[in-house]
């Protein structure tokens, strides 16, 4: 591998048992171990032997159901999940290299709340936490919370509170001076009370005046993330993220969505790590992968409508598109196992090795936290030079 800009990254989008909505009713498939930690750790295993950057965890406010906005009353889908944030700080301390990306549907939750859980993720990982930032207009989700009427709410509001929130987060994480905190027995002084700062955040949807109850994060600021399918979540992930997940069906769209989001990124910011979805369905052929997608489909009555591309074919076809795209402009992809764990184990054992054959992906993790993995620096506390300590 001849230099880092050659080296394309993978991350491993979790799901249940796979994207694929029958993919529970495969043989390899462990629907019965769902809801337990074994499980999560043995798929997360497979994604770290795969050297992937980082895994997300898939979370909602409400059951799942085939459209993602309504409810529905099917028994045969997967219904029912575990909370994404608790998942990854329960595998996270099992694991050496990989990072963990949890979802947080951010509508109806409280920054402060989720600023403090992946700071705590943050800790407990040794600096491999990030937060994958999630808006719904879900009627059935609101009616949990019975706060407010999101019907009310256009997508530009959703995604302007979803902005604010990630700057109360990163305000928060921020709060605690790195060296806040003493601990000197001899004194008796455990911090310095003038290195915690109050974030006094006033805006539109959100007063928060802080400080945090946890210490600034190990990564400083963790990595947040969001997906991204149009033009005002490009304006999100541009002003807020520092990782966006995208959905091209071709390098064209790649090129298109990576210019467009460099074009709203503020000037001196570093770039934004652009991650292209595909959910996958590899075979040791073209038409073994095919005919398990076809067998999928009948199980589940139809053909799912998938917001993302979907790969079909062998390792070393995946690998020539994943090549094509990340010369197009991506920074590396977000693999959707259409089953697991059999998709999964088939990026780990057949497509790495080839993308490591042909010199564009990495043979080790190239440092200890995400950030570094990523390519980001750590980040300066902003309060650190404050002269108003209060």
């Amino acid at each position: 591998m001849s230099s880092d800009e050659q080296s394309l990254h993978l991350a491993v989008a979790l799901d249940g048992t796979g994207w694929h909505p029958a993919s529970w009713r495969e043989p390899s498939a462990r629907p019965r171990e769902l809801l337990t930690a074994r499980y999560w750790a043995d798929l997360v295993a497979h994604a770290e032997r795969a050297l992937a950057d980082f895994v997300t965890i898939e979370d909602a406010l409400a059951l799942q159901s085939d459209d993602g906005r309504h409810a529905d009353d099917r028994t045969d889908r997967v219904r029912g999940r575990l909370d994404a944030v608790l998942i990854a700080a329960r595998v996270a301390p099992g694991t050496q290299h990989i990072g963990f990306l949890p979802t947080a549907v951010v509508t109806h939750t409280e920054p402060f709340h989720v600023s403090k859980a992946i700071a705590t993720l943050d800790y407990v990982s040794g600096g491999r936490a990030g937060l994958r930032v999630q808006v719904t207009a879900a009627e059935d989700a609101a009616r949990h919370f019975g706060r407010r009427d999101v019907t009310r709410l256009t997508g530009a509001d959703l995604l302007d509170e979803a902005a604010d929130y990630v700057e109360v987060v990163r305000r928060l994480w921020d709060s605690w001076e790195d060296d806040a905190e003493i601990r000197d027995v001899a004194t008796g002084r455990f911090i310095d009370r003038e290195k915690v700062h109050y974030i006094d955040f006033e805006g539109r949807f959100f007063s928060v005046r802080g400080p945090s109850i946890t210490p600034r994060p190990p990564q400083g600021q963790p990595v947040v993330a969001a997906l991204a399918h149009g033009d005002l979540a490009y304006d999100l992930v541009a002003r807020s993220a520092d990782v966006g997940f995208v959905t091209p069906r071709d390098a064209a769209g790649v090129t298109a969505i990576v210019e467009a989001v460099a074009a709203r990124r503020a000037a001196g910011d570093p770039p934004v790590r652009v991650f292209a979805d595909l959910e996958v369905y590899l075979g040791e052929t073209d038409a073994e992968a095919a005919d398990r997608r076809a067998r999928l489909d009948e199980r589940a009555g139809s053909r799912p409508a998938g917001d993302a591309h979907a790969f079909v074919g062998t390792p070393a076809g995946l690998a020539d598109l994943l090549e094509e795209w990340h010369a197009a402009g991506a920074t590396g992809f977000r693999l959707r196992p259409a089953t697991l764990p059999d998709d999964l184990i088939a990026i780990a054992d057949g497509l790495v090795p080839e993308l490591q054959r042909r010199g564009v992906y990495r043979t080790s993790y190239p440092g200890s936290t995400l950030r570094a993995v990523l390519g980001l620096s750590r980040p300066a506390n902003r309060y650190a030079s404050s002269q108003d300590h209060r």
